[in-house]
C-alpha cells in the first residue's frame, strides 16, 4: 500500500472499531511497525485519532460526526468521482450554493476555473476554489455568506450565515448530507449545520445531492429534508432495484458514478 493508502484503510477501519493496535495495522496494511508507528503520528496530529500504548483510538463516538481530518481521507477515490459527476451536472454564467464538508471541497475542485458565481459554505472551499491565485487563470465569483466560523470545519453558521443564504435566489443548490435515509431523507449530525442546509436548499431552483455510499442509512440527529426536495442524486452506492423505485417514486433522478 501507498502512504495515502494506509492512512485512508487506518481511518475506515477506526470509523468502526474503538481502537485498533499496531501489530493489526501491520498485517492489514502489509507494513513494518515503524511505518504505521509514523502513519499513527500523522493522523493523529491530523485530529484523526488519538495515539494510545501499542495502537490508536478511534475519536468518535458512534452516530457522531468524525472530525473533517478523518472524514478527508475516507472514499477519498469515491468523492472524486461524485464531485466530477455533479460538475457535469452544471452550467457555466449559472448561480450555485456550495454545501460545506469534503465531498463539497471536492467539487470545488471541480469548479475552480468555471465561469459562474458561487457561494461556498466553508473557507476549504473558498481555498480550493481560488487555488494558485489569479495567474492560475479564471475563477468562478465567491459570495462569502457570513456567519460563525467553526474552525475545526472551517465552515459558517448560525443566523446571520442563513439569513444571508436567503436573501438570495440560486440555480442550483449542492448539498452533501451527513447520513441520507430513504425513509427519512437527509440528516446532519448538527442542527446549527442542518439550519444552514435547509437555507441553501430551500433558496435553489433545483437541488443536487452529493452523498457517498458510507453515508446511506448512517445515524444522525438532525432532519434537514425529505427526498422529495431532492432533485437529482449523485452517488459511487450500486443501488437496488427498490432503492431506485423508491427514489424514482420521489422523482429523484439518479447518478451513479
Amino acid at each position: 500500500m501507498t502512504t495515502e493508502e494506509r492512512h485512508r484503510r487506518i481511518g475506515e477501519l477506526l470509523r468502526h472499531r474503538e481502537q485498533v493496535s499496531v501489530d493489526e495495522l501491520m498485517a492489514e496494511c502489509g507494513a513494518s511497525g515503524a511505518t504505521i508507528r509514523r502513519d499513527l503520528d500523522v493522523l493523529a496530529l491530523h485530529g484523526v485519532l488519538r495515539r494510545v500504548h501499542g495502537g490508536a483510538r478511534s475519536l468518535v463516538l458512534r452516530g457522531e460526526n468524525p472530525e473533517y481530518g478523518q472524514r478527508e481521507i475516507e472514499d477519498h477515490a469515491a468523492k472524486v468521482r461524485i464531485a466530477a459527476g455533479v460538475a457535469a451536472l452544471l452550467q457555466d454564467r449559472r448561480h450555485v450554493w456550495l454545501d460545506s464538508g469534503t465531498t463539497a471541497t471536492e467539487v470545488a475542485r471541480q469548479l475552480r476555473q468555471r465561469d459562474m458565481t458561487l457561494m461556498p459554505m466553508s473557507l476549504r472551499a473558498v481555498n480550493a476554489l481560488t487555488d494558485g491565485g489569479p495567474a492560475a487563470g479564471r475563477h468562478p465569483e465567491l459570495l462569502l455568506p457570513g456567519g460563525r466560523l467553526i474552525a475545526g470545519e472551517q465552515s459558517f453558521r448560525g443566523p446571520m450565515t442563513e439569513s444571508n443564504i436567503r436573501s438570495l435566489r440560486f440555480d442550483t443548490a449542492v448539498l452533501t448530507p451527513c447520513a441520507l435515509n430513504l425513509e427519512d431523507g437527509l440528516l446532519a449530525h448538527d442542527l446549527d449545520d442542518a439550519a444552514v442546509k435547509r437555507a441553501g436548499l430551500e433558496s435553489a431552483g433545483r437541488v443536487i445531492v452529493a452523498c457517498s455510499g458510507s453515508k446511506w442509512n448512517a445515524s444522525a440527529v438532525a432532519l434537514v429534508a425529505p427526498l422529495d426536495a431532492v432533485d437529482v442524486l449523485v452517488t459511487d452506492k450500486q443501488l437496488s432495484t427498490a432503492e431506485l423505485a423508491q427514489l424514482t417514486q420521489h422523482s429523484v433522478e439518479v447518478v451513479i458514478v
